[in-house]
């Protein structure tokens, strides 16, 4: 399985001089708690950060920091890992691993953001290629049940 076939397209996205108030009422409007920052563009959108409800709460709101004096590009992760979108899902999941993260941005080989991939994705697939494997096991006791009363 490739990430494409499974991670969601049309991720919601912001800008690095965005103010932060502005990135958690997207967050709100959208029932997210993650935000791709990406760099001014024509063509298509370069990932250049993200940015997590997390990273509001711990680096803004626990320090008593007003988040309309804040912008984003300065509590957002720079050079965010991403994942192709033609790579194998298990080295997603390697990476996800490796970086301790549960979401990743999705690039095409031009480096132009195309998704998201989460776990949450990961599991729906996991869970449904599960199902087909339970499947056929029931099917194979009706047929066995069948032919052998």
């Amino acid at each position: 399985m490739i990430v494409s076939e499974i991670c969601q397209g049309n991720p919601v996205t912001i800008g690095a001089h965005e103010e932060l108030d502005t990135a958690a009422r997207l967050m709100r409007q959208y029932h997210i708690g993650y935000l791709i920052v990406v760099e001014p563009y024509y063509v298509a959108p370069r990932p250049v950060g993200v940015l997590t409800d997390r990273d509001i709460v711990v680096s803004v709101l626990a320090k008593g920091t007003d988040p309309r004096q804040v912008k984003v590009g300065e509590v957002m992760t720079r050079e965010p890992v991403v994942v192709r979108e033609d790579a194998s899902l298990n080295s997603a999941l390697a990476e996800m691993r490796r970086i301790g993260v549960r979401r990743l941005p999705v690039v095409n080989a031009a480096g132009h953001l195309t998704g998201v991939l989460s776990l949450d994705e990961v599991l729906d697939a996991v869970s449904q290629q599960l199902q087909g494997v339970v499947g056929s096991i029931r099917t194979e006791v009706r047929t066995e049940g069948a032919r052998r009363p």
